[in-house]
């Protein structure tokens, strides 16, 4: 199953913007310049450099135009074209206020704007390049401008202790603003990739377990005709006397009928679509989750709770696909990190069913520790899983799998094999509500192919 990464993210995820999205942004900013000039000029009573401004605004307007009549409303921008169009957005910002008093102008701080807009969607090296040439204009706009004067000549201007304050407020927005907007959109859009690859495990798990049940079913109901083939042949095998091409063309039926059987087998262990078999033993799911891990190399044990209330009576859960994929790659876990050996332990009471999953590698690192079940978070000591590229998408799966299921996950280091613990732990009555008293369960039903 293919994962989705954070390269992704970065590469692509400029193309999520619409080149009418930003356009229409540009509309609203050119309405409130337009406004602002009028009243500016016939309210107030300023002296500004009409003209240049209209210009700058008109060249705002031409861009829109032609950004309208030349592409289609669902133009997806890539990275150069939308860090264009930011860029074009704050150099007409910037002339505006260099030519209506620079940081003595209240509107600079509309500066934070594109850079902000720009930590959302554009790769850090481009909104660091945006994020610098906004700092530069506002250093330059602190000392050079057109002045603001009114009809009677008297110069509007700041203190210059106030005037630095601004610049230094300005400064200190662009670098936060962008750098909170980003991360902020980085942990949504990581989150976003990691639910998709829990959402495809969870669909992967659930075919897989219908295929196994119709195999385990066509299994199960050619059974009796294989087995009504073989005798026949078998009949017929001791009737057919001396002749040799009779016996060994009812040898090759019986023989093959042995193949179809055994293929049949082989393809489909889960059983028959059976409802008694939808619900197991808490012991038969984690035999089912650790069957892959089997044969890898390394000792899986498990072991069942003797200071139980019920000892024999084990907890008769569903097999719901998130059960089985999130144990699954829990066992997977502990079995690439560790040395020799991996315990499962299974405790159960009136109340509660507890499943503690234990390995003898080097534990967690103790910086991650606490992150552990957060996506994109890399595990433990990735030395010691050679050729591993992990994401620590799989803690995390598993954890949002189980959740899913009313499970409480807690993952700590120590125990007896001095390695990596996770518990896993529900309310009883959650996953086995009759407590191993099973009523009839009704008619077995068709599987839907």
């Amino acid at each position: 199953m293919t994962i989705p990464t954070t390269s992704l993210y970065d590469r692509e995820r400029s193309r999520w913007v619409r080149l009418r999205t930003l356009v229409i942004l540009r509309w609203i900013a050119i309405v409130g310049q337009i406004i602002a000039l009028i009243v500016t000029v016939y309210l107030f009573q300023l002296e500004l450099e009409v003209g240049l401004a209209a210009m700058a605004i008109g060249a705002s307007i031409i861009a829109n135009l032609f950004s309208s009549f030349l592409y289609p409303e669902t133009k997806r921008l890539t990275e150069l074209e939308a860090m264009l169009m930011l860029l074009f957005d704050l150099l007409q910002l910037c002339l505006l206020l260099y030519l209506t008093g620079g940081l003595n102008n209240p509107f600079a701080l509309l500066v934070l704007a594109p850079v902000t807009i720009a930590a959302t969607f554009l790769r850090l090296r481009n909104t660091a390049m945006l994020g610098g040439v906004a700092i530069a204009i506002i250093t330059a706009l602190a000392l050079w401008h057109f002045p603001l004067i009114t009809s009677t000549g008297e110069l509007l201007e700041l203190p210059a202790i106030f005037r630095f304050g601004f610049w230094i407020s300005l400064v200190v927005g662009v670098l936060f603003l962008g750098a909170y907007a980003r991360q902020i959109t980085t942990e949504m859009h990581d989150m976003s990739d990691a639910l998709l690859a829990t959402q495809m495990a969870l669909a992967r798990e659930q075919k897989l377990t219908d295929l196994g049940g119709v195999v385990a079913a066509a299994a199960h109901e050619l059974g009796t005709p294989l087995a009504t083939i073989k005798l026949v042949s078998a009949e017929l095998l001791d009737e057919a006397g001396d002749n040799d091409d009779l016996v060994e063309d009812l040898r090759l039926i019986g023989d093959q009928a042995d193949r179809c059987r055994d293929i049949l087998r082989s393809m489909g262990r889960a059983g028959k679509d059976d409802l008694h078999l939808r619900n197991v033993p808490i012991e038969g799911i984690l035999r089912e989750a650790a069957e892959p891990h089997l044969t890898r190399g390394k000792e899986i044990r498990f072991h069942i709770a003797k200071d139980t209330i019920a000892p024999d009576t084990q907890p008769i859960i569903s097999r719901r696909p998130e059960i089985i994929h999130g144990l699954r790659n829990l066992i997977q876990n502990a079995v690439d990190f560790a040395a020799t050996t991996v315990d499962v332990e299974m405790h159960w009471s009136k109340d509660t069913v507890l499943v503690r999953i234990c390995d003898d590698g080097a534990g967690y690192s103790q910086n991650v520790i606490s992150r552990i079940g957060d996506p994109f978070v890399r595990q433990r000591n990735l030395p010691q899983r050679p050729g591993y590229d992990g994401m620590g998408l799989g803690l995390f799966i598993a954890k949002t799998l189980l959740e899913r299921s009313g499970a409480k996950l807690a993952f700590a280091n120590g125990g007896d094999l001095g390695g990596a613990i996770v518990t896993v732990s529900w309310i009883r009555s959650k996953v086995d509500p009759d407590h191993g008293e099973r009523a009839a369960l009704g008619e077995n039903v068709p599987i839907d192919i």
